[in-house]
């Protein structure tokens, strides 16, 4: 007990009296040790600390660097970073329809009875021309016969005004000036008047049989033109499709076929939960109605950054891509990105306007990067 108070008394005067410390060398030295290796320790976890936190937070962030022989070897090419509109494609299912614009509904002019049927069978392919039926009319020969007597004496002028006006009123009927020409020289009405196609085209449908009696107006045939073709899709939203947006046809066999968006439904489809839209395509062979396509629609979005599709590295961490900061020096980048294409990619955060990206070669840059450090580029983020 006596010489736990000595120590302790010791101690006391050690700490307490300088005069004593200077006296005691080998109390000095202890003394010493004792404040000087908490303070060195201290600072040497401080700065491991600050080199650590400096390159997980992104301020020590590491690089890569290659040799012009390199850049050139691996093809790696760069773009500063712009504004540019996005151009969005979307492709749906689509089919061919016919094209009501180059519809032809060929009817009778005149009350009558269908003597023949030159085409009494659908899906032929007629000319512009062709005689596609013979009508006998009575109301037709009574006028046939005014026209002939109207025109044997042309130097009265009453006789003149009817043949005028009756050589009209044949034509209004379907008559060509080679039949008209054709009557006068025979000088006799013709019982049975042969009718034309008014234009080319395939017979879609045949509305009347040979000996059947007509009225005026009457549906006789109904001509399709397949020369040009109505291509129609429904798609689930109409957002951003407009009128005169251009779109890609492709139909299995064929090349494909440029065109633009010409239609869009003014009504929404409740069953279906679908807009109907429509373009049309020059008929390029033998497509034909009912034969299924695709349809590739392509709508520009605001400006934005873009940035080719190719530019941009992905990985189980999340995509990023490489900044040029000093010529063939490049700094890994972590992005977030929006709406892609096949061929571009919306930036919305990690690359800003201005900045110099590489957009081919960057997974030489990622090998490179892995090799040289040690780490995958997106771990340091």
């Amino acid at each position: 007990m006596k010489g736990s108070n000595k120590l302790t008394s010791t101690a006391l005067n050690i700490r307490i009296s300088p005069r004593n410390v200077l006296q005691n060398n080998k109390h000095m030295k202890w003394i010493l040790l004792i404040v000087m290796l908490p303070m060195a320790c201290t600072q040497i976890s401080t700065s491991e600390e600050t080199t650590v936190s400096g390159v997980h937070a992104g301020h020590e962030l590491k690089q890569v660097m290659l040799t012009d022989a390199q850049v050139l070897l691996g093809n790696i090419k760069t773009r500063k970073v712009g504004l540019l509109p996005l151009v969005e494609s979307k492709t749906v299912n689509a089919r061919l329809v016919t094209n009501t614009e180059t519809t032809f509904e060929v009817s009778s002019r005149i009350n009558g009875r269908v003597e023949r049927l030159f085409i009494k069978e659908s899906g032929k392919p007629v000319k512009a021309g062709e005689p596609l039926y013979q009508l006998y009319s009575e109301e037709l020969l009574a006028l046939q016969q005014t026209y002939l007597l109207a025109t044997a004496d042309t130097a009265n002028n009453l006789d003149n005004y009817v043949a005028k006006a009756t050589h009209k009123k044949l034509q209004l009927y379907g008559l060509t000036e080679m039949q008209l020409d054709q009557l006068i020289k025979n000088g006799r009405p013709d019982a049975r008047i042969t009718c034309y196609a008014p234009a080319a085209g395939i017979v879609s449908s045949i509305a009347v049989s040979e000996g059947q009696y007509v009225a005026e107006g009457s549906p006789l045939y109904s001509l399709v033109n397949l020369n040009k073709l109505w291509v129609e899709a429904d798609i689930y939203t109409q957002e951003s499709l407009q009128v005169g947006d251009p779109v890609t046809v492709q139909v299995a066999g064929y090349p494909a076929i440029e065109s633009k968006l010409e239609f869009v439904a003014p009504e929404f489809n409740a069953a279906s939960q679908t807009w109907r839209v429509r373009t049309s395509i020059v008929n390029p062979g033998n497509l034909k109605p009912g034969m299924p396509a695709m349809v590739r629609a392509y709508t520009r979005a605001e400006s934005t950054v873009v940035i080719p599709a190719q530019a941009v590295i992905r990985t189980g961490q999340g995509p990023h891509l490489y900044v040029e900061t000093a010529p063939n020096t490049f700094q890994p980048r972590m992005v977030k990105t929006g709406i892609e294409t096949s061929a571009e990619v919306q930036v919305l955060d990690g690359v800003h306007e201005g900045e110099t990206v590489a957009i081919s070669g960057a997974y030489l840059l990622y090998s490179e990067f892995i090799l040289k450090h040690g780490v995958n580029p997106v771990h340091q983020h």
